[in-house]
C-alpha cells in the first residue's frame, strides 16, 4: 500500500512535544484498524493490520493455517495453495502464513481511524504522564500558585494541573491572595478519567518534616534525623531530632545560625511556633525534653502502661501544661505517653492530670488526621 509519511512525521512530532511514545500510538492505531476490519468485513478473527514504521504504509493480512484438508477457507488453506501464493517459501502442514488482503478503499478508512485513535490516545497518555509526574511527588512538598477561592476551598495551580486545598487542610486563620506562592504537602494522588486528582494539605505534620529537609542540609543528607513530630497546625509544632554524627548537634543544625533555618520555616508556616528537642531512647529523658521550655524536677515512667508522672516546680506548672493544655498535649503526642503533671508544691494540693483533649484515655501516639490510616508509623518511632 502507498506510503503515509505524513502520519509518521506527525507521530514523531507528538512524541517530541508531548512525550508520548510513537510506538504506543502506532500499536493503538493497528488495534483500532483490526476492529474496523471486523466491523466492516464480518468474520475477521484472523485479521492482522501492520503499519510500516518508516513509510507509514498500511497493510492488512489474513493469518491462515496450512492444513491437509480445508474445513474453513477463511482460516485455512492447503499446502498446494500456499506454494502457489508463495512459490519461494518453504512451508509444511501446521505452519501459519500471512496473506495480504488490503482492501482498495482501506487508505481512507485507515486515515479516519488513525486520526480518532491519535486524539484519544494523546488524551489518555497525557493523563498518564501527568499522573506519573505528580505521583512521584506524593508525600512530598510542592510549590503552588494561588488561583482563587471556591467557597471556603482554595484552587491552587501546581504547574500542569490544579489542586484544591480544602478547608479541612487549611491552617485556621490563614488567608491566601491570588498569585501568591505557597508550599503544600501532597497527601495523595489519584488517577481519574479527568486527569490526576491531587490532595494537598497545609496542616499535615509531614509538611514540617519536608520543610526541614529542604532547609537543613544535615536533615536532607541523613546526618540529622527527625524521629517524631507532633503538630497543632497554625499554633505549635514539636519535633524530636537525633544525630548520626557525634560532632553534629541536631538541635543546633535545625535552628541554624541566629535561628536562620528554623525562622525560614516559621515564616513559611505564617508564624507557627516550633520547638526542637533532642530525641532520647530513654522515655523519661524524652518526656523531659518534650515538655520544653518547662523545667522538670523528675519523671516516673510506666512503660507497660505507656504513662508518665512528671513533677515540675510550682512556678513552672502553667508553662509545662501550656495554654489550654497545648504544651502537655503536644508532648504526649511526641512521645506516645500519657503524661500526668504535678507541682512539687504538694501542700497546695494542685494536681493536673493530662489526657489528649479529644477523648478520655491514653493517647496512642498516632496522627489523628483524615489520612491517619495511611501513615500509622511515621510520627512516633
Amino acid at each position: 500500500m502507498e506510503s503515509n509519511k505524513e502520519l509518521i512525521e506527525a507521530l514523531n512530532q507528538i512524541e517530541k512535544e508531548k512525550d508520548i511514545s510513537k510506538e504506543i500510538l502506532l500499536e493503538a492505531i493497528e488495534n483500532s484498524l483490526v476492529t474496523a476490519c471486523k466491523n466492516q468485513y464480518g468474520k475477521a478473527d484472523n485479521i492482522k493490520v501492520t503499519i510500516n514504521r518508516e513509510t507509514g504504509a498500511f497493510h492488512v493480512y489474513a493469518e491462515k493455517e496450512i492444513v491437509e484438508e480445508v474445513e474453513d477457507p477463511v482460516l485455512q488453506l492447503t499446502l498446494e495453495e500456499a506454494k502457489q501464493k508463495f512459490p519461494k517459501g518453504k512451508y509444511s502442514v501446521g505452519d501459519i502464513v500471512n496473506i495480504e488482503v488490503t482492501p482498495k478503499n482501506f487508505g481512507r478508512i485507515a486515515a479516519q481511524k488513525a486520526k480518532q485513535v491519535v486524539v484519544q490516545k494523546i488524551r489518555e497518555e497525557e493523563r498518564k504522564v501527568l499522573y506519573n509526574q505528580y505521583y512521584e511527588k506524593e508525600r512530598d512538598i510542592v510549590t503552588g500558585i494561588v488561583q482563587r477561592y471556591v467557597g471556603e476551598n482554595v484552587s491552587i495551580n501546581l504547574g500542569k494541573v490544579d489542586a484544591v486545598l480544602t478547608k479541612n487542610e487549611q491552617i485556621a486563620g490563614e488567608h491566601f491572595r491570588p498569585t501568591e506562592r505557597v508550599k503544600l504537602y501532597v497527601v495523595e494522588v489519584k488517577d481519574t478519567t479527568k486527569g490526576p486528582k491531587i490532595i494537598v494539605s497545609r496542616t499535615h505534620p509531614e509538611l514540617v518534616k519536608r520543610l526541614f529537609e529542604a532547609e537543613v542540609t544535615e536533615v536532607k543528607d541523613g546526618i540529622v534525623e527527625i524521629r517524631s513530630i507532633s503538630r497543632e497546625a497554625g499554633a505549635r509544632t514539636k519535633i524530636a531530632v537525633s544525630s548520626n554524627d557525634p560532632n553534629v548537634d541536631p538541635v543546633g543544625a535545625c535552628v541554624g545560625i541566629n535561628g536562620a533555618r528554623v525562622n525560614a520555616i516559621v515564616d513559611e508556616l505564617r508564624g507557627e511556633k516550633i520547638d526542637i528537642v533532642n530525641w532520647s531512647d530513654d522515655p523519661a529523658t524524652l518526656i523531659q525534653n518534650a515538655l520544653s521550655p518547662a523545667k522538670v524536677v523528675s519523671v516516673e515512667v510506666d512503660e507497660e502502661e505507656k504513662s508518665a508522672r512528671v513533677i515540675v516546680p510550682g512556678y513552672q506548672l502553667s508553662l509545662a501544661i501550656g495554654r489550654e493544655g497545648q504544651n502537655a498535649r503536644l508532648a504526649a503526642r511526641l512521645t506516645g505517653y500519657k503524661i500526668d503533671i504535678k507541682s512539687d508544691g504538694a501542700d497546695d494540693g494542685y494536681y493536673e492530670e493530662y489526657y489528649d483533649g479529644e477523648y478520655e484515655g491514653e493517647y496512642d501516639g498516632e496522627y489523628e488526621g483524615e489520612y491517619a490510616e495511611d501513615y500509622p508509623d511515621e510520627y512516633n518511632r
